[in-house]
């Protein structure tokens, strides 16, 4: 096939929706298809990003990059949105690519941006299917970047819920990831629903990360950690994680627990300073990784102990299945995609959102508990045989294929 696929955000920014669009491109080159791809230029922020021109051009066979004019994203410094103008660049490819389907990904956020139905009009002239990927859940970020009065916050959201259900019922078809997400959908009014397992792992690279007594110490100059429980966080350092409620809970966790872990965190964003500040505070183990080639996750994993997310709002949670894949149990809310990814009990545990004795309670059981993380990781990584690249990305291609 001839696939034009459409997206809001590209690497060299690294979070989960990037790196599940670059596993799924490598994945289409190896299956022979033909792909363009439009993302914001990130040369702007190459101060950020020195690598950045890796990912432009032809980064894999029969895959290009072509980087549009973008500006400043909101309340995010390290990303880039497409500007108006840069749509008419999309046409032109469009016209000389001539592509048997496009594919869209986070179709609200680029109706924004470019203030129009990005692919729907060009699709429907050349009579191609048109279908969009619901990646995440930007109407319950208002609450984590806005300070609003109660009754303006509920006008506007039911105004954007408006303004995204008109958006995505206008795509030939709405791909999400997560049971969950697909009901969400369905309650707000979007008619055209396709859930799959669409997000996966590279489940080879897990299988070739190996546990060694020094890892931090060689790769990322820590101390030596071999007698600490590890408890790993990785993402965006921003408020829609759920950081605030995690620093709150961690100051009340007992001072003895304190001398059996270290905190590790990978990734950056608004609340570093406060993070490490906070946790400095409670533990001088505390080591902030910053940004970690995507590559470099599965051995971070494969060499911790506990895996920790705290975001209420993901539409499925790729660090989730990392976890899963490395064999070490994880800890989430009981909200959003994550809740279809982890076994209540069996893989790791849920707990009551906003909940902090339920979320200490289990957090203090898996760190006393040597057996029980083992047996909960080996379930885990059991669980996530099921989600490879190859069989997730296959997923997404017979959908393509039934539109056509």
């Amino acid at each position: 096939m001839k696939i034009a696929i459409i997206c809001s955000s590209f690497f060299p920014v690294i979070d989960g929706v990037t790196i599940a669009i670059f596993k799924r491109l490598e994945q289409l080159s190896l299956l022979k298809h033909q792909v363009i791809v439009f993302c914001p230029d990130y040369s702007p922020i190459k101060h950020i990003y020195p690598d950045y021109e890796q990912y432009t051009g032809e980064i894999f066979p029969g895959i290009e990059i072509i980087n549009l004019p973008s500006s400043k994203a909101i309340a995010l410094d390290f990303e880039r949105d497409l500007t108006i103008k840069s749509y008419q660049i999309v046409l032109e490819k469009l016209g000389q690519f001539k592509p048997d389907l496009i594919h869209v990904d986070e179709a609200e956020r680029l109706g924004i941006c470019l203030l129009k139905l990005p692919g729907v009009k060009y699709a429907q002239q050349h009579q191609i299917p048109c279908l969009a990927w619901f990646h995440t859940n930007y109407i319950d970020y208002l609450d984590d970047y806005f300070t609003l009065p109660l009754g303006i916050n509920k006008f506007i959201k039911k105004i954007l819920a408006l303004i995204f259900v008109k958006i995505y019922n206008s795509y030939d078809c709405t791909l999400v990831s997560s049971s969950i997400t697909a009901h969400k959908l369905k309650r707000m009014g979007i008619k055209n629903i396709a859930f799959a397992e669409l997000l996966g792992c590279d489940l080879n690279q897990f299988r070739n990360s190996h546990q060694a007594v020094d890892f931090f110490t060689i790769k990322y100059n820590l101390p030596n950690l071999a007698n600490k429980i590890k408890l790993i966080f990785i993402g965006r350092l921003t408020p829609d994680k759920g950081w605030n409620f995690v620093l709150t809970a961690l100051a009340k966790l007992p001072a003895h627990i304190y001398d059996q872990i270290a905190i590790i965190i990978a990734g950056d964003g608004s609340l570093k300073t406060e993070i490490k500040r906070t946790l400095k505070q409670l533990t001088p183990e505390v080591y902030l990784l910053g940004r970690i080639s995507p590559t470099s996750i599965s051995e971070l994993l494969v060499n911790g102990d506990i895996f920790i997310t705290n975001s209420e709002k993901e539409t499925k949670g790729l660090t989730v299945i990392e976890a899963a894949a490395a064999g070490i149990p994880a800890i989430a809310p009981r909200a959003g995609g994550v809740t279809d990814t982890i076994i209540d009990g069996e893989t790791g545990w849920l707990y009551e959102p906003q909940n902090q004795a339920d979320f200490l309670d289990k957090l203090t059981r898996l760190i006393a508990d040597t057996q029980l993380r083992q047996s909960m990781g080996m379930k885990a990584q059991e669980l996530a045989q099921q989600y490879s690249w190859q069989q997730t990305v296959n997923n997404l291609v017979e959908i393509w294929q039934q539109k056509i």
